[in-house]
């Protein structure tokens, strides 16, 4: 019932990625993600090293023998990172799927290509998705306002920016930024999209690498805790609102330079917190979605909740009947 051209070229069942999220996207909750058939991807530097890559990408290999991708983020860190050594470990190790992130991947371009990868750029704007169609991307991903991590500096919502998106290229739309349901499939699918892109909701199944704590904080949360940081350096970014979270605020108000503001914001304390579950000491990288959590699911319920959603959704539609929609005792009980 929902095929498209991105469950076709992926070569996935239902048309449902998972989000490259730092330090949570590891073998075990990517190879989930693909066996219960959609599409795993792997953060790329959630490891130190291209020999460490190396060895997940071959842990994920010997959990599922589905396709799953890595993710590579092309921004500005604080330590140098080997861009191209991870291509070329991407390409050595035989995955086929990479989701660039950040600046345009047109660089490297003709390597992906010539090693048969198909790319899918994520982006947060109209004009960068028209550029990674220009480029040969075969899909592009579209971050809307309401999405976890960066979703750029022109605060254009799911709801605008999908549909502006899909008319402006003619490569096929995943659409990131606000999804966790099958309510949000059938809207995104309905806004012209062919897949949706979801970091959030993954990270509070039981096969993602955090602590309890962590996911039953996003079970608690609400549409309205999150925060947006670092917008005074126009490098924006959603996060849950915790007491580091304040502290960053705090110092961008008192006009703090990027390197103060460090150690609070590295990559390392947001590790810490998701392995210890100390909540408030670092930060947690969430979307607007987190108001739509209530449970912790495995990868497989939680898909397959997903897609009957969603298929009740659209028959209602086709039938011209009225949905109704689950009370929050319907998922918590």
């Amino acid at each position: 019932m929902f095929k498209t051209r991105v469950t076709e070229f992926l070569g996935i069942n239902y048309p449902i990625i998972q989000g490259g999220m730092m330090w949570v996207s590891r073998a075990e909750l990517v190879a989930a993600v693909s066996n219960a058939g959609g599409l795993g991807i792997l953060s790329a530097f959630t490891f130190s090293n291209t020999k460490d890559l190396a060895a997940e990408i071959e842990k994920t290999r010997g959990l599922t023998d589905k396709p799953f991708g890595v993710n590579i983020t092309l921004m500005p860190t604080f330590r140098p990172v080997d861009i191209d050594g991870y291509i070329d470990t991407v390409i050595d190790s035989g995955v086929r799927i990479v989701e660039t992130a950040g600046r345009s991947p047109e660089p490297y371009m003709e390597r992906l290509k010539s090693a048969g990868v198909k790319v899918i750029h994520k982006c947060t704007a109209v004009r960068f998705a028209r550029t990674a169609q220009r480029i040969g991307c075969d899909a592009v991903s579209i971050d809307g306002f309401e999405c976890a991590g960066h979703p750029g500096e022109e605060d254009v919502t799911s709801l605008v920016l999908i549909p502006l998106t899909v008319d402006a290229v003619e490569i096929p739309v995943i659409a990131s930024g606000g999804f966790g349901d099958g309510r949000g499939l059938v809207a995104a699918l309905a806004l012209g999209a062919e897949a949706v892109n979801m970091g959030t909701r993954f990270m509070a199944t039981k096969e993602a690498p955090a602590h309890l704590r962590v996911k039953e904080l996003l079970i608690s949360s609400s549409e309205r805790d999150t925060v947006l940081l670092l917008r005074s350096f126009r490098n924006t970014m959603r996060m849950l609102r915790n007491a580091t979270a304040g502290k960053v605020l705090e110092l961008e108000r008192q006009g703090s330079d990027i390197h103060q503001l460090e150690k609070l914001i590295s990559g390392k304390a947001g590790l810490g917190l998701l392995e210890s579950g100390d909540v408030d000491n670092g930060l947690i990288s969430v979307g607007q979605v987190v108001g739509l959590i209530h449970d912790i699911p495995t990868v497989k319920e939680l898909i397959e909740s997903i897609i009957k959603e969603a298929e009740e959704v659209a028959s209602n539609l086709a039938g011209a009947g009225v949905f109704k929609p689950r009370r929050l005792t319907d998922v918590t009980e």
